[in-house]
């Protein structure tokens, strides 16, 4: 099949879209911002409130406390963990890990989200309190238990939304990944920005449309997050990170991502299990509706299962494009990998790219599982129902 005109067309523009991803993701590699490490700054005089949302976090909470407990460059550091009405003592592991620092509150939360909320948003409110106990001025932070830091990761991403004069900054983790499964899905999560949106461009941009950014850790003037409702705002959204960044330049209050690898780390999922329950939760959401999600999967196919396929079974010029596209999507996924940690990839990471139609397929299959789930209204995260 390889052999016809139709054939020759598909891998061609197989390598035209795959082609297109690697030159923009080879300019975010050159011009996307970065949380760059060095001398600690001057201190970050301003009032600084950081939430940590915790729910069943009893292994990770303790490691993020103390590279909290250990941050240097904050002269009024104030922490609020919440603990969402965890099983397996999350809470007291917390108290522990904070005992005697004054500057740590844990809030320890006995109910289940109000009717119509989800379980992130309500416990960044529950967090905060019903006046949302943050100071007028400085910042508000938010932390995911699974984050590490390092130690002045806080007073220079708080700097750096100053400098940059932006009301939202998502400083982006490096997505740790140990276990084959994470290794094959975790790095999409960069490269799908990094290959198909210029952040140089997005982050002066005022739509919705083109905003990046993550949960994991997220920056907010402490009066803008205040004057758009905070996660009030988005109380039923399962990406709130993305949609509280919406919210925020509806409100006309800037945002954007800077790459922060080396400044702070995520290992988002431990195995198999909970990758396909984490991205079940919310795949369902990500191309808007089942047929943008066809869409999208069907050009995905195109473009990264289809070259290596034909490399094997095609001959002369085909085989040529189909090399062509291969390597630019290996490219881009290396770029994309080297951009997120801040360093020259591994050997590992090389690995991993050259598997890229493989994490592709396994990303169509967990986005094909989410819809399901969700229809069937199935779709939960930690023991709690999001349909």
């Amino acid at each position: 099949m390889f052999g016809t005109t139709v054939s020759d067309v598909t891998v061609k523009a197989a390598a035209a879209i795959s082609g297109l991803g690697f030159v923009v993701t080879a300019v975010n590699a050159a011009s996307t911002p970065r949380l760059t490490p060095g001398a600690t700054p001057r201190t970050f005089d301003e009032p600084v409130t950081v939430v940590v949302p915790a729910r069943n976090e009893r292994l990770r909470i303790s490691a993020l406390l103390e590279d909290l407990r250990a941050q240097t460059g904050v002269a009024r550091l104030r922490v609020y963990v919440y603990d969402d009405n965890s099983t397996d003592g999350t809470s007291d592991v917390a108290e522990q890990s904070c005992a005697g620092d004054l500057r740590f509150v844990v809030v320890r939360g006995s109910t289940e989200p109000p009717p119509g909320w989800l379980g992130k948003p309500a416990a960044c409110v529950a967090a905060l309190g019903a006046e949302m106990d943050i100071p007028e001025a400085g910042m508000v932070v938010f932390l995911d238990a699974d984050v590490r830091l390092h130690r002045n990761a806080l007073a220079v991403a708080c700097h750096d939304a100053r400098l940059r004069g932006v009301e939202l900054l998502s400083p982006w983790p490096y997505q740790r990944a140990q276990s084959w499964p994470e290794r094959m899905v975790q790095p999409l999560l960069a490269w799908s920005w990094a290959s198909t949106l210029p952040t140089a461009f997005a982050n002066r941009d005022s739509r919705g449309s083109t905003v990046v950014a993550c949960g994991q850790f997220l920056v907010f003037d402490a009066e803008a997050y205040r004057a758009v409702g905070g996660h009030r705002s988005v109380a039923t959204s399962v990406t709130e990170d993305l949609d509280i960044a919406r919210v925020m330049r509806r409100s006309g209050f800037r945002t954007a991502v800077v790459a922060a690898g080396r400044y702070a780390e995520c290992r988002m999922y431990d195995g198999a299990q909970s990758l396909w329950e984490g991205y079940g939760r919310w795949l369902w959401t990500a191309f808007g509706t089942p047929t943008g999600a066809v869409a999208a999967s069907a050009a995905a196919v195109l473009a990264y299962v289809v070259p290596p396929t034909a490399m094997i079974a095609g001959r002369g010029p085909i085989r040529r494009w189909a090399f062509a596209a291969y390597a630019a999507a290996t490219g881009s996924r290396l770029l994309a990998r080297s951009l997120e940690k801040g360093a020259r990839p591994r050997a590992t990471d090389v690995f991993d790219a050259a598997a890229h139609p493989v994490s592709i397929l396994a990303a169509i299959s967990l986005t094909a599982a989410s819809h399901c789930a969700h229809r069937r209204g199935r779709a939960q995260w930690k023991g709690r129902s999001l349909s």
